[in-house]
């Protein structure tokens, strides 16, 4: 991969990982505990690595046995 498709996959994992636990600090009511910021941090975390996979799956691993391949009969 190049540079620039690293850097751009990187701000955009950033990006989703800060829209999300922005999102979910709206949505929780405000006398929050730890638990809360822990769930809100494994939530985004979440989706920014489900971004990540998504983006790998369709754009390097294009191959259609990129994720399983068929065993060869014998």
């Amino acid at each position: 991969m190049q540079w620039g498709r690293i850097a751009t996959l990187a701000a955009a994992m950033v990006i989703v990982f800060s829209c999300v636990a922005a999102v979910l600090m709206k949505l929780i009511p405000a006398p929050r505990k730890e638990t809360d910021y822990l769930v809100i941090g494994t939530l985004a975390t979440f989706a920014s690595l489900a971004t990540l996979f998504v983006v790998m799956v369709t754009t390097v691993f294009k191959d259609s046995n990129a994720l399983f391949s068929r065993r060869k009969k014998e």
